[in-house]
This record gives structure tokens, C-alpha cells and sequence, in this order.
């Protein structure tokens, strides 16, 4: 994979993905988000009065990309947002977290408790996973404590390295670890 590329910065809520974009935006890489990138292309609606979202039309967002995006970017761009990996990109960043220490943020941020069970779940069965496209490099960062920088340290020497290994040797497993 030569080149700018396009990756996806994934993972449930309160993992810290917004967080780690930023960073990697002060290392050079263009970042946007998916919601950004729904409002330009008028694939977002308005703001749901329960919960706040605003729900994406992913299937329509990923069909106007494929037709926008047929070359490759100029700079790499890093798309940031739990939905990014459902994007037609180049390769996926997970962003992982102890399910314990993911509680207390999403509390933090005043989610409703079935909001909370959601996203726990999701979390612990390592939801991005199961919908990535094989046969694209993805990188997982367990981002449940330590300095941001030597996430985003990784995720340079990643690319830098030409995006290998192309998935981790051992996937973080929060129910083999005793950790759900």
C-alpha cells in the first residue's frame, strides 16, 4: 500500500478515538470525522430528543465515498468516528478499553444506563471486529491507560513500517482476560 491512504479510527465510544485523532492530526495526517463528513454529503438527520445521536445513513455516507473517494487522498487521512471502519477505507485502527474503566467514562459523559449496556457490549465482544473487511491491515490499541503518545507512536511506526504486522498477533479478548 503505497502512498496516502485512508484509514478508519474505530471503536466503541469513550475509548478515546477523538482524543488519538488529535494527536495523530499534530503528526501530519488530515483527520475527519464521520459525522463531518455525513453533514457535508447529507447523509446525517437531526438529533434524536432520547438519546441525543444523530442517526447516519452509513449505507448512503459509504456509496457518495466510493464515488468521492476513487483516488487517493493527497495526504493521509485518518476518518474518526465508531462508525469509520463501515467506510470504504484503506485500513483500520481499533481502539480498545477495559470494559470497567469504559463504564466510568461513558458515565461521565452522562449516558443513559441501556446507552451504557450498549456500548459495554459492544466493547466486550470487540464489535469492530466483526465488521472490518478482511484482507485490509488493522492495528488495536488497548487505550485503558498509559500516555496517548505512545499510542500514536505506534500507530506512526504502523505506517511507517507499510501497515505490518496486518493484524495483531494476539486481538484483545476482555471475556479470556476475565476483564467483562
Amino acid at each position: 500500500m503505497g502512498g496516502s491512504v485512508r484509514l478508519a479510527l474505530t471503536g466503541s465510544p469513550g475509548v478515546g478515538k477523538t482524543t488519538i485523532s488529535s494527536f495523530l492530526n499534530h503528526e501530519g495526517l488530515q483527520v475527519i470525522s464521520v459525522e463531518s463528513l455525513a453533514e457535508k454529503l447529507g447523509c446525517i438527520d437531526v438529533e434524536d430528543p432520547v438519546d441525543g445521536a444523530r442517526p447516519i445513513d452509513i449505507e448512503e455516507l459509504s456509496s457518495q465515498l466510493k464515488r468521492d473517494w476513487s483516488t487517493s487522498p493527497i495526504v493521509s487521512t485518518v476518518i474518526d468516528g465508531h462508525l469509520s471502519h463501515l467506510l470504504p477505507v484503506d485500513c483500520y485502527i481499533i481502539v480498545r478499553c477495559n470494559p470497567s474503566v469504559l463504564r466510568d467514562r461513558l458515565e461521565d459523559r452522562g449516558y443513559t444506563e441501556d446507552k451504557i449496556r450498549q456500548n459495554l457490549e459492544w466493547e466486550i465482544i470487540g464489535g469492530a471486529w466483526n465488521e472490518v473487511r478482511s484482507g485490509f491491515p488493522v492495528i488495536e490499541l488497548d487505550a485503558t491507560s498509559g500516555p496517548i503518545e505512545g499510542k500514536v507512536s505506534l500507530i506512526m511506526q504502523w505506517i511507517t513500517d507499510g501497515f505490518k504486522p496486518d493484524r495483531p498477533a494476539n486481538p484483545i479478548d476482555w471475556i479470556g482476560r476475565g476483564e467483562a
